[in-house]
């Protein structure tokens, strides 16, 4: 009996060592395209990223994307109200705000991309859960014709100088690219006691509270309504060097950065479609398409557009992970509110 056990296991074994290691991605390829289409629920510029992305995964695979883009606040309401009423509609969905909201209510499906097979353990799930697709480093930036290279803060303590009391502004959003990470960033680097000493110097700096997003702040620098601005991605200051705009961002390490991230939704109406999109997105060509269009791409085979922003290339970063993100940024936000508002 164990004799016939053996030989039936060890067919068995070899029968599926003979499976071409091609044979699981023309799988899935096969039932997405049998699902027809997978539908995308994304807070991404459209024109930018988005259709560019859709355009080459339908004509890589002919399978239709249909997106729906929206902020991530209306993208988790949709997603939980949807699934909570049974009525799934989103196959695959990005934005790390959102990821946290959809993740609590259960309602995100793991998912491990074999496209991202090489990436750096820290943008990626170890559940599955999610996959970080661009990395968001925040850093301040300058008006280089209002602020002179000596004058330019190299550390977290220089902008405390009396020069820069009332003339900083930074974004209300509440989220990791807003002051909420600024803020997780100063305690993790400098400690609990230190860090709120810190903070509370800082608050009486002053700074002005735009209510939109990073680039709107970034943008008051180039027009000089602030010669010194906080909380701004840094790949966007490129965008508008290149524009000719007077403006610098700065390394002042630890840099705080966040993912953004796609993931599955649970029970979705093409599952096969969502997990193949994912691949795409995370894939060299549709890292590509993101690098081309300014993003920083999560892949270690994927340069950045412009030299010496990606993360591990010149400097180093705080990652406020989904996770982090979830557990901290309920008091990062009273801390905010306390102190800045």
């Amino acid at each position: 009996m164990r004799t016939m056990l053996s030989a039936v296991l060890c067919g068995a074994l070899l029968e599926l060592m003979a499976v071409p290691a091609g044979a699981a991605e023309q799988a899935l390829i096969d039932a997405a395209k049998k699902e027809g289409k997978v539908v995308w629920y994304t807070s991404l510029v459209v024109d930018q990223v988005v259709r560019p992305i859709a355009k080459g995964f339908e004509k890589k695979y002919g399978v239709k994307v249909d997106f729906v883009n929206s902020p991530w606040q209306e993208q988790a309401f949709r997603i939980i109200q949807e699934g909570t009423a049974g009525v799934t509609k989103a196959d695959v969905f990005d934005a790390l705000p959102s990821f946290a909201a959809i993740n609590a209510a259960g309602m995100v499906a793991p998912y491990k991309p074999e496209s991202a097979a090489d990436y750096d353990p820290m943008y990626k799930s170890p559940e599955g859960l999610w996959t970080a697709h661009i990395i968001q480093p925040v850093s301040p930036a300058v008006n280089t014709d209002m602020v002179k290279p000596e004058n330019y803060p190299k550390t977290y303590e220089d902008l405390l100088d009396p020069m820069w009391k009332g003339k900083m502004a930074w974004t209300t959003s509440p989220s990791a690219g807003g002051p909420p990470g600024f803020i997780g960033t100063v305690l993790h680097a400098m400690g609990e006691e230190k860090g709120m000493a810190y903070l509370k110097k800082l608050a009486e700096q002053k700074i002005a509270n735009i209510p939109s997003n990073q680039r709107v702040v970034l943008d008051r620098a180039v027009s000089g309504e602030n010669p010194l601005v906080l909380s701004i991605y840094n790949y966007h200051v490129p965008i508008s060097q290149k524009k000719g705009a007077p403006v610098k961002w700065i390394k002042m390490e630890p840099m705080t950065a966040h993912v953004g991230v796609v993931a599955l939704v649970k029970n979705s109406p093409h599952p096969n479609a969502g997990k193949l999109l994912i691949d795409y997105i995370l894939s060299d060509e549709g890292e590509q398409i993101q690098a081309d269009a300014g993003y920083i791409p999560a892949s270690p085979h994927v340069k950045a557009k412009a030299e010496g922003i990606k993360p591990g290339e010149s400097y180093k970063i705080y990652l406020v992970t989904p996770e982090v993100f979830k557990e901290n940024i309920d008091r990062w936000v009273k801390i905010y509110e306390d102190l800045f508002e």
